[in-house]
């Protein structure tokens, strides 16, 4: 029996009766040995929720048996659905595609490594009740070595959370719930999974955390290198820009340029006074050609935000991307007020 094909509404369409409550997104590469256990845990965990769900498994290119594995989950249970993707595109990649599949109002993301908790899940749903858009687990106790995950991890957190002005505990914990209206705009790319919560503030959507439990990994390894931390502070630049300064970019490079203008002018002036005043040779200066660079690069940088301003105004035209984003409307429509002399016709006060 093959796994059941599914008809998924895209992203804009409203959900039917038939759409589960809850979508849980698990993005998954090379885990076989974790499966049986995670399929184990997580129907433990959402059997006892008393709502509808679906489960979306995406396997990021995996290169053992875990398509094969899961593949007998799907056929055995149509709530899982699997979604397996060309090649290893990445973790992020992996929840947009999940993402796109998944038709709960609600949508939580987990790990597949069993580090997550989905006993959990039940907490974040509580806060979502609540009125919340976004829950983000909090792996308080954190069952990490401190030297090499624990301590980057902490650090990492306080720069996003300054850089982001969205405060949270734990950036990097993959077990969060989100409202499906709020996810709609957002939009990944690169690495930018771990940003999900700011990406979905920009647009309006209000963030809180709970503490989740965290499991040590008992199968398989980890899939995080040393080379993650340049990849969050670069991402960290990006995510920076886009809620700044997106719509505005002549905003970040026009005073990048004018100051650089107003440094190379402000040399230019001193020399000038050396020169005219003080008649003191200023061809052979290092200062001058620093003044002349300053005002060059000032020039540049003003310029790109010009076209960056251009390049900006024809996404949203062209595209018809909205530069804002509504949470709901409000009005109530006034009862319609008969005509006084209709009325007083009809009570026989004014002659037919």
């Amino acid at each position: 029996m093959s796994p059941i094909a599914v008809a998924l509404p895209s992203s804009g369409e409203s959900l039917s009766r038939s759409d589960p409550a809850v979508s849980v997104v698990i993005p998954l590469y090379n885990e076989e040995e974790s499966i049986p256990h995670l399929v184990e845990a997580v129907r433990a965990a959402l059997d006892g929720i008393g709502r509808s769900y679906e489960v979306i498994v995406v396997d990021d290119g995996s290169r053992d048996r875990s398509f094969t594995l899961l593949q007998e989950v799907a056929a055995q249970d149509p709530r899982w659905v699997i979604v397996r993707l060309r090649r290893n595109f990445g973790q992020t990649a992996a929840f947009a595609a999940g993402f796109d599949h998944a038709r709960g109002e609600v949508i939580v993301t987990m790990d597949a490594d069993l580090q997550n908790d989905p006993k959990d899940i039940p907490l974040l749903l509580a806060k979502i009740d609540e009125g919340y858009d976004i829950v983000s687990g909090w792996r308080k106790n954190r069952q990490d070595r401190f030297w090499d995950r624990r301590l980057p991890s902490i650090l990492a957190n306080r720069l996003i959370s300054n850089v982001t002005d969205v405060r949270l505990h734990d950036y990097g914990c993959s077990l969060k719930a989100y409202r499906r209206d709020v996810l709609r705009h957002v939009r990944l790319y690169g690495e930018l999974h771990r940003f999900i919560p700011a990406l979905a503030s920009q647009v309006g959507g209000a963030v809180t955390e709970v503490p989740v439990n965290h499991h040590a990994r008992q199968y398989g390894r980890s899939k995080y290198g040393i080379g993650r931390t340049v990849r969050v502070v670069l991402d960290l630049i990006t995510v920076w820009f886009l809620g700044g300064y997106a719509t505005r970019p002549i905003h970040v490079f026009g005073t990048l340029g004018l100051l650089s203008v107003a440094g190379g002018l402000a040399v230019g002036l001193y020399l000038t006074f050396l020169k005219l005043v003080l008649d003191q040779d200023i061809g052979g200066r290092p200062l001058l050609l620093l003044g002349v660079l300053l005002v060059m690069i000032g020039v540049q940088l003003i310029t790109m935000g010009l076209l960056g301003e251009m390049i900006i105004r024809t996404y949203h035209e062209s595209q018809d991307k909205p530069i804002y984003f509504i949470r709901t409307v409000v009005r109530h429509t006034p009862e319609p007020v008969a005509d006084a002399t209709a009325d007083a016709t009809a009570r026989g006060l004014v002659p037919r």
